[in-house]
């Protein structure tokens, strides 16, 4: 007679199952670190909502040309005032301009401006802060004193006055974001490169002899990804803001150009006459501004593993 313990565990099972259950552990893949991101990040249904608005408001400003029946610039003198009709999907100003293709034309260039900053602001702050902190000695003082300096420059006066100058070129505008808007997170990540460049694997690199600014580049902002990349989100956002102010005053973008802080300023003297031209320009800045608010903070949840909101792996 024989004692068979796999009888004892279930005599419906097979006496395979274990061995075959093991080999399919053994076969699967552990998740890699990007599907494991992505995972966390969908989790927050408010940043998958976010990011979806985004995509739509981004298709929007490069398709939406397609659709257009009038050019930005163009008047239509038979139509002046009207509201959204077939022949013009989000009515016309007092001068005859279609605001379904200004709309277009403006979210597109806060667009352009808002992305042109976060990408310029990230890559100084993130270059800057790293370096000064490894390199130390005067070159480090010597960025701390700019970023000291610079946050002491009443920047909004100082971007007033060049673009003013420049008559509301866009990309003028654009360079003076980056200038005014780096120092801060510079400081946040010169202070993280402080403790991370007494670390082993940095120490390691020193001695094998790679060179300094490789060290900067391939080992000491990688490990600063997830405050570089919420901060673009974030710096998306200030953007935004910031070029819909200073447009609203009047001392951002100009005409012929438009943006959404151009359209905006001028349809806020119409609200209660023709709602349409500031409803709908106002409509596109909020759900950009808030959009870009959730994905910031989906991409915080996602990459930080401390944070609770993401849910396990």
């Amino acid at each position: 007679m024989t004692d068979s313990r796999n009888d004892l565990k279930n005599p419906l099972e097979h006496p395979d199952a274990d061995a075959s259950r093991m080999d399919g552990i053994a076969r699967s893949k552990p998740m890699s670190k990007w599907a494991l991101y992505t995972k966390r990040f969908f989790r927050n249904i408010p940043a998958g909502i976010g990011l979806g608005i985004f995509v739509l408001l981004a298709l929007f400003a490069i398709i939406g040309p397609l659709f257009q029946k009038y050019d930005h610039v163009e008047l239509d003198f038979l139509a002046l005032t009207e509201g959204p009709s077939s022949e013009h999907w989000f009515g016309t100003t007092a001068a005859g301009n279609d605001v379904f293709a200004m709309t277009i034309e403006g979210l597109r260039r806060s667009l352009m401006i808002a992305l042109i900053v976060a990408v310029g602001t990230t890559v100084i702050s993130a270059i800057l802060g790293a370096s000064a902190a490894y390199f130390g000695g005067r070159w480090e003082r010597l960025i701390l004193t700019l970023i000291h300096f610079m946050m002491a420059i009443p920047g909004f006066l100082i971007v007033a006055l060049v673009t003013n100058g420049s008559s509301g070129n866009w990309f003028v505008l654009a360079l003076m974001l980056i200038l005014i808007g780096w120092m801060i997170l510079a400081r946040t990540v010169w202070t993280l490169s402080v403790s991370i460049r007494e670390r082993e694997f940095i120490q390691a690199a020193r001695y094998m002899g790679v060179g300094g600014f490789r060290i900067v580049m391939r080992h000491m902002l990688p490990n600063m990804a997830s405050l570089l990349v919420i901060n673009f989100a974030l710096g998306v956002v200030a953007a935004v803001q910031s070029e819909t102010s200073l447009s609203f005053l009047g001392f951002g973008v100009k005409a012929p150009d438009v943006s959404l802080g151009t359209l905006i300023a001028s349809g806020s003297s119409m609200v209660t006459s023709a709602p349409w031209i500031f409803a709908y320009p106002a409509l596109m800045l909020t759900l950009l501004t808030v959009s870009m608010a959730f994905v910031a903070d989906g991409l915080r949840d996602a990459l930080d593993p401390n944070s609770a909101a993401g849910g396990r792996a």
